[in-house]
């Protein structure tokens, strides 16, 4: 049965079939224009093909929201440009592309557990955790009592995204970032 969603439902992350094709919901924003209608800008991006448009919706329109069968997995190996995947049920290897999975490989690290996603038999991507741990591998070093700051220093990690850390964080140190923004969170516990 297919689920009803209108742009009042709309959040980062929601999946709905438009155009014949399956999109994520990147970002929106609702927007009142004086007697007119609202309207609400959307970023979405085609789970399909990975392309990434803007796009304005009247308010109250309606779409089919998609929902996804998943699967928990954990992130084996890299075999080329395929990450190797192994069903924790079954102990299948899955391999898939990069252009399949995108930016989330920014956040694999071997031994994660995630949740690959179908639909309709098909790969269409995987939930990462909302934080995981990465080592910093690269960043200048900090500076006694310089623990609070408004900006930061820039720092690469493990899997070579780079992100902006306070500047008491250095090199080896484990730190927690959000998978959804991309954002230092805080140094891991030990």
């Amino acid at each position: 049965m297919a689920q009803i969603v209108d742009t009042s439902d709309f959040y980062s992350g929601l999946k709905i079939l438009w155009q014949e094709g399956i999109w994520e919901v990147v970002d929106f924003q609702h927007h009142k224009m004086g007697r007119g209608g609202a309207t609400v800008r959307t970023k979405l991006k085609n789970l399909e093909t990975g392309s990434t448009i803007e796009n304005s919706f009247r308010s109250g329109e309606k779409f089919e929201r998609v929902i996804f069968d998943e699967k928990p997995a954990q992130f084996s190996y890299m075999d080329g440009d395929d990450f190797v995947f192994m069903d924790l049920s079954t102990y299948d290897q899955i391999p898939i592309s990069r252009e399949v999975l995108g930016s989330v490989t920014d956040y694999l690290i071997e031994n994660m557990e995630v949740a690959i996603d179908f639909y309709d038999g098909k790969i269409m991507g995987i939930e990462l955790p909302k934080t995981v741990e990465l080592k910093v591998t690269d960043t200048a070093p900090g500076f006694k009592g310089d623990t609070v700051s408004s900006s930061g220093k820039p720092a690469t990690l493990e899997t070579g995204i780079t992100v902006t850390v306070p500047f008491f964080i250095n090199v080896d140190d484990t730190i927690v970032v959000d998978t959804r923004t991309g954002q230092y969170v805080e140094r891991a516990k030990k």
